[in-house]
């Protein structure tokens, strides 16, 4: 896999090596984008879930009324 390098503040970094609770800058960062890459999908599977059920309501046929 290619390798990327980027400048990052380091008082940012040193935050996120904290609250990820790892020792190594860029474990800490790989960390972060993994999660937010992960959190992406979850959020599109929610998504495509929901359309799908609105979808199944849509084709169902309806009682008329009256």
């Amino acid at each position: 896999m290619a390798k990327v390098t980027v400048s990052l503040d380091a008082q940012l970094v040193v935050e996120v090596m904290v609250l990820a609770g790892v020792g190594s800058p860029q474990d800490a960062v790989e960390l972060v984008v993994r999660d937010y890459i992960e959190r992406g999908h979850r959020a599109e599977a929610r998504i495509a879930a929901r359309d799908e059920a609105l979808r199944e309501l849509d084709g169902k046929p309806r009682d008329q009324e009256g």
